[in-house]
């Protein structure tokens, strides 16, 4: 059984590595893309919760502290495969993407200390709309294509302590950078030219986060955790270019172009204000746990850019709820398989700090997964499932009904041992 779950993890992976678009949305034009989940695929799985949770062999990637209890080398990967219908009111389409989502190796250090790095996507940019237009006989006479790719990555560094009364402190570094690429493409009908608006931009900046977790002993080995972290207000930086031409108005998928109307490079700058996770669960050490989790960030502030906030749509304050848990029916239960099973599930409900034509954008999903024992060892494989939808059908805007599969592989062992001779 467990070969089988390598073969099938190992043929994701290539499929993954071979198609690495990460959104099809056509909310992730804003900003520098779509805000992607930076959580493990178990915090995924128990409705995206996990700022107060910690554990000796899992990576928690919600909050710094919790490296702290770490007592084995821990080395996680994980893709995701996403499917989303895209529906107008009039007409849908789907769309599927997959993506390799994040890569961590946590390491216990002596003294109640934890060391984490990593390689997360943040940010994805990936759509593409067509616009048509229809003249008096009802014929098209005017096309026009919206498409954007690329988004950015976050390579962070993380470390956390532990101290003897069950309080633990944590910060994390952050190199956040990635390329985004945009362009408006318009054809008209018995016009030679047509036109190419493009705008090529690169995006990095450093951000940093804080961390705090405290665990209570109640009665019948019961255990309050509770768990608080803020990435600190920050400023990304982005340089690119706008480039405007003409091109050959032909039904050709390649542009040919044919003169430069204009080659102007810019500067801008995307504020981050203060985003808090406060986090609170109860439960009995592997075998269950509920939690709930909320998460609040003011509004993101764009100067400078070329998709500067306009009339039609505006950034504004966002905010996460979510509820969610774990069980494990025996986690020492040698002689069966199945009794060390993890079983999660969860709920979230989101804000994404964006107004359009006087529409807040929201998100809302529940979430289930679970986590299989790699043989006697404290490695696993995580699987994660998530059913949601985003944005509305209403005032010309685009509903999302998506699912998103996640897969992770967690590997745990003693590093670092020290060698005894009797």
């Amino acid at each position: 059984m467990i070969k089988n779950i390598f073969a099938v993890f190992a043929i994701f992976c290539s499929a993954i590595g071979i198609a690495q678009k990460n959104s099809s949305s056509p909310y992730s034009f804003f900003g520098i893309g779509d805000p992607l989940t930076l959580k493990s695929v178990e915090e995924t799985s128990m409705g995206r919760i996990g700022g107060a949770m910690d554990s000796p062999y899992r990576l928690s990637l919600t909050n710094p502290a919790s490296y702290a209890s770490l007592l084995y080398t821990t080395y996680v990967f994980a893709g995701a495969n996403n499917w989303t219908i895209f529906d107008d009111g009039t007409d849908d389409q789907t769309s599927s993407n997959a993506s390799f989502t994040y890569i961590a190796l946590g390491i216990p250090m002596k003294g109640n200390q934890g060391l984490a790095f990593g390689l997360q996507l943040n940010t994805a940019v990936g759509y593409s709309v067509l616009s048509y237009a229809e003249n008096e006989e009802g014929i098209i006479n005017e096309r026009t294509d919206f498409e954007g790719s690329g988004g950015t990555n976050r390579a962070f560094l993380g470390y956390g302590y532990k101290f003897p009364f069950n309080l633990m402190l944590g910060a994390e570094a952050a190199y956040i950078f990635g390329g985004i690429d945009n362009s408006v493409t318009n054809r008209r009908l018995g016009v030679q030219l047509g036109t190419k608006y493009k705008v090529d931009s690169y995006v990095d900046g450093f951000e940093f986060k804080v961390g705090a977790q405290y665990n209570v002993a109640l009665p019948d080995e019961l255990t309050l955790k509770m768990g608080a972290s803020a990435t600190l207000s920050h400023e990304l930086t982005e340089d690119g270019k706008e480039i405007l031409y003409s091109i050959e108005n032909t039904n050709l998928a390649v542009d040919i172009p044919v003169d430069t109307l204009y080659n102007n490079p810019f500067k801008s700058a995307i504020s981050y204000p203060l985003k808090s996770v406060l986090s609170a669960g109860i439960g009995k050490e592997n075998n269950w746990y509920a939690g709930l989790e909320y998460e609040f960030m003011d509004a993101l502030d764009v100067e400078g850019a070329y998709y500067q906030e306009q009339d039609v749509y505006q950034y504004q304050s966002n905010n996460r709820i979510s509820l969610g848990g774990y069980y494990i029916p025996n986690f020492n239960a040698i002689g069966n398989y199945w009794q060390r099973i993890t079983y999660r599930a969860g709920f979230h409900y989101r804000t994404l700090g964006l107004n359009i034509n006087g529409t807040d954008i929201n998100d809302y999903g529940i979430s289930f997964g679970v986590g299989l024992p790699v043989g006697l060892q404290l490695s696993n494989v995580n699987f994660g499932f998530e059913l949601g939808q985003r944005g509305e059908k209403t005032n010309n805007l685009i509903q999302e009904n998506y699912f998103n599969f996640r897969l992770s592989l967690s590997l745990s062992d003693k590093w670092f041992r020290k060698r005894q001779l009797y």
